[in-house]
């Protein structure tokens, strides 16, 4: 792209359209007039024939109709270098005040009129564009696009109007999306919402009229829910829901049906599903193709050696496997195993903070248990790493999205499925530029990368985040109110004072943890009790004075803005949203320090009758974490412990971590694998040290390896393991050298184990210690670490 300094005016253009063919132009005309008048208040009329030379002017057309423009038009798209499908020339030519929109085809034309409204400098009678720009580009994937499923599980899209369906759609196909993925009424989800203004089967019906008119491809992610697939009986049900559900909607192209996560099936019986499912697909959507994913959270070698049997017997049906969350293998790997016909389609979780597939690397404990595991999350950088560290082994993507939290990352993974190369900051400024306005092209990029740099490292030494918090303030201070009730202005600023407030209590709140333990350190005999009561007192604090009232305040408002908005549900009980799916704000006073395990710890020592049990157990309490002389100590969910943990594949390379150990959050409740939000509760309902939150984990069989050097040779060592986490795995523990401390035991019935480490194992005072899991588990995890020097 060339862009020069000097703007021409086109508030006084025509608009002229060579393209005459409905289904070539569909609603690209409509859309730069809807678009440019809403920013302008200027209606840019069309004129029937080529305006006088000299007169302010766009064109629309294709390639298909360039030769019956100008010959100096036509000479200077000449210029440009060639364009393939849906590509597109945006030519503004300054001395004839002049911008060429020219279209390969009908979705070229689409985006390139996108193109230009991302370009426009559009204020109340004003659209200005700088000079003499020239850009050639088409899209490097021929798969682009964003689910949008209606279902109470997502954070806004439920509460969405049909209105607000059809500009959000057309926002997206702006960047270049060309696909959009709907769902079926029935899924792992409530049929309907407090917030639904049309039931889901007349909805999805009026999405996929939206896109067919937009000349968008309509995907549909439909789970098999059913609890037989084998049955004649069960199987025709199926079959009649599918009938009913594929009739009321006007346009699809393709079916993605997930392996598992829900619904998981044999492959023998998947695919033999799939092919009666192939056939009633057919009836209504002759050319729709069926798309899998290898997605299972317990898979075996022996489920992956069928699935890929089918997928390469590549049956007239079939479209292609999809690469998406809880899917084993990775992409690099499953492009080996499959035919080199055979398409990939990634599904990319964009959505969520950690539990995921992409998580935040090494989020702050604090982070996880406030912002949670779907909050307002623009991450530019990190989605344009992990785009690009394996968009070659794919035909493009459609993101897995909840709703509009990840607003921002979805702008940016559908301009990185256009053009890998773009940088994130351009595609930050057409954002800010188009949805907000030109003055806040700068300042708007800037706030957004500046909320992701909040999320880097430890928060209590994060001194970005007072910065972003000024940056932001500054905008609200200046904007008028247009600008101010935007929501994705909003969406912004809400996350830069709840940051903000979240640093500010957790400074608060962990000394005043230090106040308590001083004051427990202190105890002398007979003074027990009323250093129990000193510092509980001190511990509370955290709720009894809290600090910064009034940006939780802020908070509070600014989601209830949103909710009036947008739908957006960032709490459960004024916001009617789904526990652990967007209600971060939820979570805004959720205690930040030790105090929960503290408090727990300190009632259950004041009931002890005799002061030297009660010193002894407060003496217990301080030292809970102590090794003992020439002992380790190491908490794996903190940074200066991750020294240990051994990882020979970067972040960059491995986003996914299917090959390399990430962080993982939750204590883990006995007999159960999915807690909403992260709390110091588990195992039997206890109150746990905030520690047992965080912890270093491996993704289903990858060995977790944790090493230890300077050990002494001659002395004996006893490990304490403390196991926690979402997973309950059956591990196995043992050394670099093959020494056995632990056969497969089920994890998760307990916090913390105590093992004898074989000398053998420490002859040359080095030991690294090897986690595996059995096969089908979900990974192995290890959160602190004691060897204890006898």
């Amino acid at each position: 792209m060339r862009t020069y300094a000097n703007p021409i005016d086109l508030a006084r253009a025509q608009i002229y359209c060579l393209v005459k063919d409905k289904k070539v132009l569909l609603r690209s005309l409509e859309i730069l007039q809807q678009e440019v008048e809403k920013r302008s208040q200027i209606r840019l009329p069309v004129a029937k024939k080529m305006p006088a030379s000299g007169q302010p002017l766009i064109c629309l057309t294709t390639e298909n109709e360039l030769a019956t423009l100008p010959e100096s038009f036509q000479k200077a798209l000449d210029g440009l270098p060639a364009i393939a499908h849906e590509g597109y020339k945006l030519l503004i030519l300054s001395d004839a005040k002049t911008a060429l929109v020219v279209g390969k085809d009908a979705r070229g034309l689409l985006y390139g009129v996108g193109r230009l409204l991302r370009k426009l400098e559009m204020t109340p009678g004003k659209i200005l564009i700088s000079g003499a720009t020239a850009m050639a580009t088409s899209p490097r994937y021929p798969i682009r696009g964003h689910q949008l499923g209606y279902r109470p599980k997502t954070n806004a899209y439920d509460a969405f109007s049909v209105v607000q369906f059809d500009q959000y759609i057309r926002d997206l196909a702006l960047f270049g999306a060309n696909s959009i993925e709907i769902m079926p009424p029935r899924t792992d989800d409530d049929f309907t919402s407090r917030h639904m203004k049309l039931p889901a089967i007349k909805m999805i019906g009026e999405q996929s009229r939206i896109c067919r008119e937009y000349g968008l491809d309509v995907w549909m992610w439909y789970p098999n829910m059913g609890l037989d697939y084998v049955h004649p009986d069960s199987i025709q049900q199926e079959l009649k829901e599918r009938h009913a559900v594929f009739a009321a909607i006007p346009k699809l192209d393709a079916l993605f049906v997930p392996g598992g996560d829900p619904g998981e099936l044999e492959p023998d019986v998947l695919f033999a599903w799939l092919e009666k499912e192939a056939a009633v697909l057919n009836k209504y959507h002759p050319k729709a193709k069926i798309w899998v994913s290898p997605q299972v959270f317990r898979p075996t070698q022996a489920w992956f050696d069928a699935f890929y049997k089918h997928v390469n017997r590549e049956y007239p049906w079939f479209g292609g496997v999809v690469f998406g969350p809880w899917v084993k293998m990775s992409v690099q790997e499953i492009r080996k195993v499959v035919k080199p016909s055979i398409p990939i389609r990634h599904y990319p979780d964009i959505t969520h903070n950690y539990s995921s597939q992409y998580p935040v690397p090494h989020w702050d404990l604090a982070w996880a248990m406030t912002c949670g595991r779907e909050s307002i999350n623009p991450r530019p950088h990190d989605e344009k790493a992990i785009h690009n560290a394996l968009d070659e082994f794919g035909a493009g993507s459609i993101s897995y999205s909840e709703g509009t939290n990840d607003d921002v990352n979805k702008f940016v993974w559908s301009d990185q499925d256009w053009d890998p190369e773009t940088p994130v900051i351009e595609t930050l400024r057409d954002y800010a530029r188009l949805f907000i306005g030109p003055d806040y092209c700068e300042t708007v990029a800037q706030g957004l990368l500046s909320l992701e740099e909040n999320w880097r490292g430890n928060l209590l030494t994060n001194q970005a985040i007072s910065q972003t918090l000024t940056h932001w303030q500054s905008l609200e201070k200046q904007a008028p109110l247009n600008v101010l009730q935007n929501p994705r202005f909003q969406m912004g600023l809400i996350r830069a004072y709840y940051d903000a407030y979240t640093k500010r209590r957790l400074l608060y709140e962990t000394e005043l943890e230090q106040q308590a333990r001083d004051v427990l350190i202190s105890t002398k005999t007979g003074g027990s009790l009323q250093a129990i009561i000193q510092a509980r007192a001190i511990l509370e604090k955290a709720w009894k004075a809290p600090v910064l009232a009034e940006y939780r305040t802020k908070c509070f408002a600014l989601a209830d803005s949103l909710f009036s908005s947008i739908g957006a549900q960032l709490t459960v009980e004024k916001h009617g949203a789904m526990s652990g799916r967007g209600n971060f704000v939820d979570n805004i006073d959720i205690p930040l320090n030790d105090s929960p395990w503290l408090l727990d710890q300190l009632t259950q020592i004041e009931r002890l009758t005799e002061e030297n049990d009660r010193l002894l157990k407060i003496n217990e309490l301080l030292h809970r974490t102590d090794p003992g002389p020439g002992g380790f100590y190491d908490h794996f969910g903190a940074p200066e412990s991750w020294h240990r943990v051994v990882s020979h594949t970067s972040w960059e390379v491995d986003p996914g971590s299917l090959k390399s150990p990430r962080i993982g959050f939750g204590v883990g409740l006995v007999g159960v694998e999915w807690v909403d939000e992260i709390k110091a509760t588990g195992f039997k309902g206890q109150i746990t040290p905030r520690a047992w939150m965080k912890q270093v984990k491996t993704l289903y069989d990858q060995p977790l390896k944790i090493a230890y050097d300077e050990l002494d040779p001659t002395a004996a060592y006893k490990l304490r393991i403390s196991y926690t986490g979402r997973f309950r795995s059956r591990m196995k523990l043992t050394t670099d050298d093959g020494s056995l401390i632990h056969d497969f035991m089920q994890t998760g019935e307990q916090p913390t184990y105590e093992f004898e480490v074989p000398q053998a194992a420490l002859s040359d005072g080095n030991v690294t210690f090897i986690w595996t899991c059995g096969e089908g588990e979900l990974g192995s995890q290890v959160t602190e670490i004691w060897l204890i020097r006898k």
